[in-house]
């Protein structure tokens, strides 16, 4: 096999477990779409189990690549940059026609009440998630951007929980007004001097 089949799999299974969700994305339509057979299928993965803990990687992976250039920016103040992760997604999800969500988020409804390990490779994630705003939010408070008082853990926690409701929202109405309420409001009543 060549040594990009893996990465073909991934690539491909996270995109229609993004779309359809863990169960609905069969592993024969995965390997269809990739062109791999089923045999090869196993020399990556013990099973769809293993594999769906592979794709949790695969999106913090991807999230991290995304990211890297607005974290890495020294023009923009950590307020500056928490606002460009936001906008960014937000496109991505209007070119998407409000569809998919969070594939961490939308993963963690599905299965996490299903499977130990599932829940744990997703908490794990989240955790990701949560320590870049934690990160981003304790250097706002040492340049004077937000309050002092402000618990950076806490309020990282509810960003990234207000974030995924949103996105539940967002997929309801087909629009884009919960992802703008939660940025205005994280933006005029939470993250202030």
């Amino acid at each position: 096999m060549k040594p990009d089949t893996k990465q073909k799999i991934l690539e491909t299974g996270a995109e229609l477990i993004h779309l359809k969700g863990f169960n609905h994305a069969g592993l024969q339509e995965i390997l269809k779409a990739t062109g791999v057979p089923k045999g090869s299928f196993y020399n990556y993965f013990d099973n769809k189990e293993d594999f769906g803990l592979q794709v949790i990687d695969y999106f913090v992976g991807y999230y991290t690549v995304m990211s890297q250039p607005i974290m890495e920016d020294p023009t923009l103040s950590p307020l500056q940059k928490i606002k460009r992760l936001l906008e960014w997604f937000m496109e991505f999800f209007k070119s998407k026609d409000y569809t998919y969500g969070c594939p961490i988020g939308n993963l963690a409804q599905e299965m996490g009440d299903l499977s130990v390990a599932f829940r744990d490779k997703l908490k794990s994630a989240l955790n990701i998630l949560i320590d870049t705003y934690s990160g981003l939010l304790a250097q706002a408070q040492k340049e004077g951007e937000i309050a002092q008082n402000l618990d950076v853990h806490e309020a990282a926690r509810f960003l990234v929980s207000s974030w995924h409701g949103a996105l539940i929202h967002m997929k309801a109405m087909k629009g884009p007004e919960p992802l703008e309420n939660h940025k205005r409001f994280i933006f005029d009543h939470i993250l202030t001097p």
